[in-house]
């Protein structure tokens, strides 16, 4: 499997699991020049913006040994997210001083077990 299907079945998993938590799934891939954001929610008036990170792994048991996809989140990373969310709540109305928060979920496929697993790294500050 490619990269980009990997990351279009993480981001389809990503938002099954939101969905399963309550959430209600906004905008998927919301792209500029600058850079994207994966996917963007609501849930109880609260703007969440995710990040998703997929691996496809031997087994799901032990994902975490071979690698840590949320390392790819850094600071060049985080400077054009925030960029980014800064566009979106200005293009929706919503302006900067709207409640939002920012979190990144690992996306774990197993290629043998045909199961994956989510870990969510909430809140974090940019």
């Amino acid at each position: 499997m490619n990269t980009r299907k990997i990351g279009d079945k993480g981001e389809d998993i990503a938002c099954k699991f939101l969905s399963s938590k309550g959430f209600w799934v906004l905008d998927r891939n919301y792209q500029k020049v600058w850079g994207e954001i994966d996917i963007i929610a609501e849930k109880t008036g609260i703007i969440h913006f995710f990040e998703v990170k997929s691996i496809v792994v031997p087994e799901l048991w032990h994902a975490e040994a071979f690698h840590r996809p949320e390392e790819n989140v850094h600071g060049l990373k985080i400077r054009h997210i925030r960029r980014m969310i800064e566009t979106y709540l200005e293009e929706t109305g919503r302006g900067l001083d709207a409640e939002f928060q920012f979190h990144v979920l690992c996306v774990f496929m197993s290629s043998q077990e045909r199961k994956a697993s989510v870990k969510w790294i909430q809140n974090i500050i940019l």
